[in-house]
């Protein structure tokens, strides 16, 4: 049964970030599955979209071009503006389901009144919020306090992983209104992955935000060239000049929604070194469509089975991570025995085909039509 869905995400649209990548692909998947998605956003984004769903914005403020993540002083202004949008968008596409991305994204929806609504989790707030304040005890205590009084007032709750799903289960959510869809991705969207004989260079793709923990990557970095001088890190951001932020980094821009892809062209080590465990890194799927091996820490390593189609290492331990990054460095058989297992996961585990059957069993239990849902 087709669906008219009004998603909305509290955020700048088109950016190429992971967040953003996640509310796309979703919307894109559905759309070709024939259900008639309109995405409700913020009024500006790093250039226009082509997609072929309907996009709908809300006023531009003045003045308000930002694109990272994290807290500012204009985002609730933003979010008012947003919810009158839903509303309106609501009211005149007869929207049968509302599909709120991340946590701004259901405090707007509930601000709607629209139902019925699901909630589409990205994190945990007691997880991601004390990182963009230093670590600070209220921030903490701040996002705990979110977590159990808001996701359980969606009418039904999407998450990426277990974990996710057990903590907000724990915090007040009915274990019948929960369920784990792990997000989908396209290796057809990327070349044929060729490996070179030389030595492979390092990579980091996304956003240099706190939470992306790129201090470990720093560090490991400089063990990797105590043994190995010639070693290369690139990072490829669409951070606006993102100049030598990183330690003895080549920093690229990667401001074009296909540059990450350029990026994965080539025989590279990505590497992920987050250890913020709610969240579910899209750079990993993203890297492991395209055929190359990643490397990430144990809390934040998404879809990876070590050893089959990835590495993972301990958290926070710069030494494990520079010797899995020269293991691989050296070893182009290693490189290429992960990248073609981590494409086949991709292939079997997150079609997008997948993805939508889930999505849609829930929207048919909210909206009253079903008879179980995915677990």
């Amino acid at each position: 049964m087709t669906r008219r869905v009004a998603m909305v995400a509290a955020c700048p649209y088109p950016v190429p970030q992971g967040s953003q990548a996640l509310i796309r692909d979703t919307a894109q998947a559905l759309h070709e599955a024939g259900h008639e998605v309109r995405l409700v956003v913020y009024g500006h984004g790093a250039g226009e979209s082509a997609d072929g769903f309907a996009v709908h914005r809300s006023w531009r403020l003045p003045g308000y071009r930002a694109t990272s993540s994290g807290p500012s002083l204009m985002k609730p202004v933003a979010d008012a503006l947003l919810v009158r949008t839903l509303q309106r968008t609501v009211r005149e596409a007869r929207s049968e389901v509302i599909h709120a991305h991340n946590y701004e994204g259901l405090l707007v929806a509930l601000a709607s009144r629209a139902r019925p609504m699901v909630y589409h989790a990205h994190n945990a707030m007691a997880d991601e919020l004390p990182w963009y304040f230093s670590g600070q005890s209220w921030a903490r205590r701040l996002g705990a306090w979110l977590d159990r009084t808001f996701p359980r007032r969606a009418d039904h709750v999407i998450v990426p992983h277990r974990a996710l799903a057990d903590y907000l289960i724990s915090n007040g959510c009915d274990p019948g209104q929960v369920s784990v869809i792990p997000p989908s991705a396209d290796p057809g969207g990327f070349a044929q992955p060729a490996y070179d004989d030389a030595p492979a260079e390092v990579l980091y793709t996304g956003n240099l935000d706190a939470y992306q923990n790129l201090g470990l990557l720093e560090e490991a970095m400089r063990g990797v060239r105590d043994a190995d001088p010639a070693a290369r890190l690139v990072v490829a951001t669409a951070a606006a000049n993102p100049g030598p932020r990183v330690y003895a980094a080549e920093m690229i821009s990667s401001a074009g929604m296909t540059a990450p892809r350029e990026a994965l062209a080539r025989d590279v080590i990505v590497v992920c070194p987050r250890v913020s465990w709610s969240g579910y890194p899209i750079k990993i799927l993203n890297a492991m469509a395209a055929g190359r091996p990643v490397i990430a820490c144990r809390s934040a390593a998404g879809p990876i089975t070590d050893g089959i189609d990835g590495v993972i290492v301990p958290d926070n331990d710069s030494r494990a991570l520079a010797e899995a990054i020269l293991r691989l460095r050296r070893d182009r058989s290693l490189r290429e025995y992960l990248g073609t297992a981590a494409r086949e996961t991709i292939r079997t585990q997150h079609r997008r085909a997948l993805l939508v059957r889930r999505i849609e069993t829930v929207y048919d239990a909210v909206c009253g039509t079903a008879e179980s849902l995915p677990e």
